[in-house]
């Protein structure tokens, strides 16, 4: 074995790293790797985080060393929450005081959230409350019922929103493509007769969708309509004959437009494939990541259903689903809402403008609409949970079936993380309970008010200015885009950003999230900032 480096300095005291491992009496226990590299050199470095203070050597932290390091990390990130105004996340909810006794506890809800299963310490009887809660929400026939195909099925995700995406995309795959769907019998498939495109799905999505579905896309091994025209139709884009065929689905006003899918320039899309023999997937947005653009759910819907139906595709039956067996017709679209942040949002906003309390909301995304079959949120976003998780959900009589049943588990495990994050549906719980409509309309009434009022200053800043800062927002949408500032600013109020190319010149964005934890005060502190010289890159404020 080579021998340990002893010049690289590691830990709070910045001894060399190997000297931790002289307390050890244990036999053998020295035959662990060593730092090639020093790592304070070779990763990302903050300047409020030093790194020595929390690197780990084989000792551990004496408990000074640990308060300290606590200290200054609680520090910071509580510094930073304060200001944060850049992503779809907010933490004003006192999780802390009154969850903080389950901690030292364990919340596994392995498998089916219909199931109690073997490992009893779950919190399945929360996590159907809540599934129950946002069926209701979403206009969804509930509670689930195994034998009900109308009624909804659901889980309580592990990760947020993406992992929604690619359990709706992996649900879709297997029904589109005609594997078995759940209660029916798994027949062996007869494609002699059938149009070879018959179980070949192809993905639709616009350019603000959110990046977790193109991961998802490749994961499943699916085809998008730009790969599969690109490679088999080379000359034959619809949307301009001879020229290639375009990555996303455009949207509405283009690159710089508002970010609402164009639902005609997807009409088009769609038709070329379907009446090919192809059934699609198709994603639509209901607050996008970086403009916060709502699709307009309903128009998109109808116009993929109307075709499909053209082409009878609408409803299909496959060679293998006999007459007799219990077999039900399944469609040859699938539409998908990704609304992370819109699902647990607009709703509420809708209860506000029947109150009369704001002027408009966006139309319907929900279970209320038949052509849509899933949807998923993450409750990380409005709700504020303190780590990413969400809900998935689609209707009980279109997902895949389970795998066989787990002895082990003690039922069946219909979800893609297995194990799952049982504290989640506990986090969930507890906000809702402490949540009424009537709060959640006001605070949705309330944001929508501060998001106006973002813009207006920030068109104010621009006017008083003299420079264009690129302010925008777009329709019922929570973020307002502006010129990009200097480093600073950035990292002070943690601010996303994107340039665009628009017409060949790239336009460098920034925008801030009116979430619940947002204040007036926040909003103009950023803007006091923005106002000083020197705040934008390339001189746009003097």
């Amino acid at each position: 074995m080579a021998a340990l480096p002893t010049g690289i300095p590691f830990g709070p005291d910045d001894a060399a790293w190997s000297t931790g491992l002289d307390r050890l009496r244990t036999a053998g226990a020295t035959r662990v790797s060593a730092p090639s590299a020093d790592p304070r050199e070779t990763y990302p470095q903050l300047p409020e985080l030093p790194p020595g203070r929390f690197q780990l050597p084989a000792r551990g932290l004496d408990a000074t060393e640990y308060a300290q390091a606590e200290d200054l990390f609680r520090r910071y990130v509580e510094d930073h929450s304060s200001r944060s105004l850049g992503y779809q996340l907010h933490w004003s909810e006192d999780f802390a005081r009154r969850l903080a006794p389950y901690l030292g506890l364990q919340l596994n809800n392995i498998g089916d959230p219909y199931q109690h299963g073997a490992f009893m310490p779950n919190s399945k009887v929360l996590e159907r409350a809540v599934l129950d809660y946002f069926a209701s929400l979403w206009n969804a026939k509930w509670p689930h019922r195994a034998g009900d195909p109308e009624s909804y099925w659901g889980y309580v995700l592990t990760m947020g929103a993406s992992e929604g995406n690619i359990q709706a995309l992996w649900n879709a795959r297997e029904c589109l493509s005609g594997k078995p769907l759940a209660g029916q019998p798994r027949l062996p498939a007869d494609t002699a007769h059938e149009n070879p495109n018959a179980r070949h799905p192809v993905v639709f999505f616009s350019r603000e969708t959110h990046y977790s579905l193109t991961k998802a896309v490749n994961l499943l091994g699916l085809d998008t309509f730009h790969a599969l025209g690109s490679s088999r139709y080379p000359d034959a884009n619809p949307l301009g004959p001879g020229t290639e065929w375009p990555t996303e689905v455009p949207c509405v006003g283009g690159v710089d437009g508002p970010g609402a899918i164009d639902v005609e320039k997807l009409s088009l899309l769609v038709r070329f494939f379907v009446r090919r023999g192809h059934p699609v997937f198709v994603n639509l947005n209901y607050g996008s990541t970086f403009k916060g653009a709502f699709d307009d759910v309903p128009e998109a819907a109808r116009a993929v259903h109307e075709i499909c139906a053209e082409y009878g595709m609408a409803e299909r039956t496959f060679p293998s689903d006999r007459e007799g067996t219990g077999a039900r017709p399944r469609p040859g679209y699938w539409i998908h809402v990704d609304a992370a942040l819109g699902a647990a949002y607009v709703p509420y906003l809708r209860m506000a403008r029947a109150a009369g309390l704001v002027e408009s909301a966006p139309p319907p995304f929900d279970f209320r609409l038949p052509q849509v079959h899933s949807l998923t949120v993450s409750a990380h976003k409005w709700m504020g949970a303190p780590w990413p998780c969400g809900v998935f959900m689609t209707r009980n009589g279109l997902r895949m079936p389970p795998p066989r049943s787990s002895e082990y588990i003690g039922g069946t495990d219909t979800t893609l993380s297995g194990s799952r994050n049982g504290f989640s549906a506990l986090l969930m719980w507890d906000y809702l309970a402490h949540h009424s409509y009537d709060d959640l309309a006001r605070q949705a009434a309330e944001c929508d008010r501060l998001a106006r009022l973002a813009h207006e200053r920030l068109l104010k800043l621009q006017s008083g200015l003299g420079v264009d800062l690129l302010v925008s927002r777009s329709p019922w949408s929570l973020a307002v885009r502006f010129r990009r500032p200097d480093e600073a600013i950035l990292r002070r109020y943690s601010l996303a950003y994107e340039t665009l190319l628009v017409d060949g010149v790239e336009r460098p964005y920034a925008h801030l999230y009116v979430v619940p934890h947002v204040t007036e005060g926040l909003i103009d502190a950023l803007l006091r900032d923005l106002g000083q010289p020197g705040a934008f890159a390339g001189g746009a404020a003097a």
